[in-house]
């Protein structure tokens, strides 16, 4: 496993953006209940789609192992793909926040 094909980026893309809401944006984004709630929502969301898409043996989708962890979470759903949803939905919240459409 050499993790740079999507193990790497999948880190990298999760804390760039914990780093640009801790170091520069400063939303307070992580201190909100409603936070929380709202990736519980999608990552519910995501076990039920993603652990349809990469269930093993008959995957829809499939990854060359060596470029993940080999870590795969309910449903054979790989790590990486919670990093980068986290990532995703993050970004796009702090982008509204830090544009004044979210209060």
């Amino acid at each position: 496993m050499s993790g740079l094909g999507y193990t790497f980026p999948a880190l990298a893309s999760a804390a760039a953006v914990v780093a640009i809401e801790l170091g520069r944006l400063r939303t307070g984004l992580f201190r909100r209940r409603a936070y929380w709630i709202t990736m519980a929502i999608v990552f519910g969301f995501q076990v039920v789609v993603d652990g349809l898409l990469t269930r093993l043996p008959s995957p829809v989708v499939v990854y060359d192992p060596r470029h993940l962890t080999g870590l795969r979470v309910p449903f054979d759903i790989p790590v990486e793909d919670f990093l980068f949803g986290f990532a995703l939905v993050t970004a796009v919240l702090l982008a509204w926040q830090r544009t004044g459409e979210v209060r």
